[in-house]
């Protein structure tokens, strides 16, 4: 059946990709964006200013917030960390309401990430366990959470899409990483010993195309592959992918100067495992690192 949904983000990385995938299915999209519409399948809103079209909410059968400005910035700057904020915030909030009040209480998939967790060393993690620390993202994070609740609590089904970073050659940060190495400058971080969240573009796709078509997945999903490597395994499988050698390594103090307030990012370990997509019928393309970057490099 095809169905009608609405994606905020729609214009970005994931988003873009995302809306071709559900066209692709038959299904009807349309883009929230905040320039000025010039074709039927965009609709402009300003979330700031609580302006959307409320019709095309109320027609919607799916919501997917994924608008958000870029995470790649300077770490350093309160301005940054402010708008990295608001901009996620903000936009889940004003879309939950809008849900909320809507008659028809379409589903809401919520843009999230892995940071809610935090550091949890090498214990297992799955959607069932706690957020700990203090960390930056972490915070925001867990804010974001809270601002899709009043859909939740309006009856509709409600999906918090907790994403690990999508690798993919085209976008941060195998963009980043794959070039370097290639330079011959690929660097373990710290000890290496890590754990590091990823998954392939064609699985966070596939992925969240499954939560949109699914009536009955809700709650948080982990959008990472199924074996999560260690930043000493991710290193190594990059290199051998790109044929060179990556014998740097980055001292731990040197991160946390250079990384200020996102050095969690990069040294704590989050050995997650995706077990409410599994569990929901969702099989992967990619499961383990070499599977992944295999996968972004040949994108």
């Amino acid at each position: 059946m095809a169905l009608n949904v609405v994606i905020a983000g729609a214009s970005g990385f994931l988003g873009s990709h995302l809306r071709a995938e559900l066209e692709h299915r038959g299904h009807w999209v349309i883009g929230l964006i905040r320039r000025p519409s010039s074709t039927p399948g965009d609709s402009t809103w300003d979330p700031y200013a609580g302006v959307y079209d409320r019709d095309l909410i109320e027609r919607a059968d799916v919501v997917v917030n994924l608008a958000g400005t870029p995470t790649v910035g300077n770490p350093h700057s309160g301005r940054w960390a402010r708008e990295l904020r608001e901009s996620r915030v903000t936009t889940t909030r004003v879309l939950a309401e809008a849900i909320a009040e809507s008659h028809r209480k379409p589903a809401f998939l919520a843009g999230n990430a892995i940071a809610w967790y935090g550091d949890h060393g090498e214990q297992v993690v799955t959607e069932e366990s706690e957020s700990v620390g203090d960390a930056l993202l972490t915070r925001v994070t867990r804010e974001w959470q809270d601002a899709a609740t009043p859909a939740a609590d309006a009856g509709a089904r409600l999906c918090l899409l907790r994403t690990a970073p999508v690798m993919d050659r085209r976008s941060a940060p195998l963009k980043q990483l794959q070039l370097l190495t290639r330079l011959g400058l690929g660097t373990r971080l710290g000890d290496g010993r890590q754990r590091m969240a990823m998954i392939s573009l064609r699985d966070w796709v596939g992925g969240v195309a499954h939560l949109v078509e699914h009536d009955t997945a809700a709650g948080p999903v982990n959008l990472c592959c199924p074996e999560t490597p260690t930043n000493g395994e991710f290193t190594r499988a990059l290199a051998r992918a790109t044929h060179r050698k990556a014998l740097l390594v980055a001292p731990r103090f040197a991160i946390q100067a250079a990384a200020g307030p996102l050095a969690p990012e990069a040294l704590g370990s989050i050995n997650l495992r995706p077990a409410a997509l599994q569990e929901s019928g969702y099989r992967f393309q990619d499961r383990t690192v070499d599977d992944v970057i295999r996968a972004g490099l040949t994108a």
